[in-house]
Order: C-alpha cells, then sequence, then structure tokens
C-alpha cells in the first residue's frame, strides 16, 4: 500500500468537503488569478474568501504571493495527487470485489442454467 499520512490527507478532505473551496480550486486548475478575481463569481464578502483561501493554503492545495497590493493564487497540485493515489487505492479493492461478485454470479447463473442431475441408483446385491 502507498504510505499516506493521515494528517495531510484529512487536511485535503477537509479543504474539499466545501462546495465553494472547490470552485475555487476549478477556477485556479485555469491558471492562477488575484483574490477579486477568485471572489467574483461567489455571492460572499471577499473576507469571506479570503477564509476560504486560508484553508485551502493551509491545506497546500493553493500557494499565494503578494505582489504590491495584489495577491495572486495558483493551484498547488501535490495534495490532489496524494488524495488521488489514496482514492486509487481503495478503487482497486472495490473493483477486485467487483470481479470476484461478477464470477460468483457467473457460476450460479451457469449452474441454474444446467439441468438437474438425476441421482445415480445403487445397484442391488443379492
Amino acid at each position: 500500500m502507498v504510505k499516506f499520512y493521515a494528517a495531510d490527507l484529512d487536511a485535503t478532505f477537509a479543504a474539499l468537503a466545501d462546495p465553494t473551496r472547490r470552485a475555487i480550486l476549478a477556477r485556479l486548475a485555469s491558471g492562477e488569478a488575484s483574490v477579486s478575481e477568485i471572489a467574483t463569481p461567489h455571492q460572499m464578502s471577499v473576507p469571506a474568501i479570503v477564509k476560504h483561501l486560508g484553508v485551502l493554503s493551509d491545506a497546500g492545495l493553493i500557494t499565494t504571493e503578494k505582489t504590491g497590493r495584489v495577491r495572486r493564487c495558483a493551484l498547488a497540485p501535490a495534495p490532489l495527487r496524494s488524495a488521488a493515489e489514496w482514492i486509487g487505492f481503495y478503487q482497486q479493492f472495490w473493483e477486485r470485489q467487483f470481479d470476484h461478485l461478477e464470477r460468483y454470479l457467473h457460476d450460479v447463473t451457469n449452474r441454474s442454467a444446467r439441468p438437474p442431475r438425476r441421482p445415480r441408483r445403487r445397484s442391488r446385491k443379492g
């Protein structure tokens, strides 16, 4: 199994739990943006967006850089890659489970499709 760090995964999944933060990440996937550009499509204040950005930054999902009065944000994909690997591990588990189920159902179906076997008669001695 790939080694995962629980605290990092916890922070990543906690950050991803909020739809606003997922929307911010989706926006940053197309390129860096300023805080005001990020805030524009959301019906919330800039300070509220800054709080969301802080959660994303603490989780390592974004980087920020301040130039003059403008703070620009960019996606940092490494934690997402780790989360995808963690999910991938369990995806393989479930795929194996479904493969076993498929084989079982195939076997059961084939057994029920065969005509029933007649019991063999015992030969009588005597």
